[in-house]
């Protein structure tokens, strides 16, 4: 008797068969996945290492206009060209950071919000979120600045650093906004939840310059 004619008359057999064929097929598909993976994140991180070179070229003092553009354009070509690497929210973080650096606030806030939403850490996603709050108060639009410093430190910790500096943005943005009590209760607000902060004093400090200062015109 022929296998085909044995695979045929014996069922378990066949199933058999056909459940070792789909393991083999997933094992094929799962290996090539990972190997495709594995070499888009080292292509990715070769492209992503390049970028940051050029990055702390463009940052160096006395830089050049045409080093900024270099680095950014490296930023941006990591980005596009392996948006699912695990560092691209690193990438889109130093692409904000230059943006910012040379006053394109809307455009660093753009990559701020791209670093944020694809952050691999609540560390990395609240300074981005922090970063946002800045670009907007650059362009002096300090309610949407101060929605952002909100945002940044929304279920955070608040003993965190990002806490005190969220809040202490708030306050200032509320000041310049000319809204000095607002200013004044988030300071109170800051003590009342970080009295034993190392910067107490300064928080004091700030909310008494408030007080005595004369009314703004």
């Amino acid at each position: 008797m022929s296998l085909p004619d044995i695979i045929h008359e014996r069922p378990a057999l066949r199933w058999a068969l056909w459940a070792v064929v789909g393991i083999l097929v997933v094992g094929i598909v799962l290996g090539g996945w990972g190997l495709w993976k594995t070499r888009y994140e080292a292509q990715g991180a070769i492209a992503f290492t390049q970028a940051r070179a050029l990055v702390a070229q463009a940052q160096a003092p006395g830089a050049s206009a045409d080093a900024r553009q270099r680095a950014e354009k490296a930023l941006q070509d990591v980005i596009a060209e392996y948006p699912r690497l695990s560092s691209v929210d690193q990438a889109a973080y130093l692409l904000g950071s230059l943006r910012f650096a040379s006053a394109q606030y809307g455009s660093a806030r753009t990559a701020y919000q791209m670093a944020r939403d694809k952050a691999g850490s609540k560390t990395l996603a609240a300074l981005a979120a922090l970063d946002v709050g800045y670009a907007w108060e650059a362009e002096k639009n300090y309610v949407e600045a101060e929605k952002a410093y909100r945002a940044a430190f929304s279920g955070s910790d608040l003993k965190s650093f990002l806490y005190e500096e969220a809040m202490l943005a708030i306050a200032r943005v509320q000041d310049l906004a000319g809204n000095r009590q607002a200013a004044i209760e988030t300071y109170q607000r800051l003590l009342k939840d970080v009295p034993d902060s190392r910067r107490a004093e300064e928080f004091r400090s700030r909310m008494a310059s408030l007080q005595t200062a004369p009314a703004k015109p």
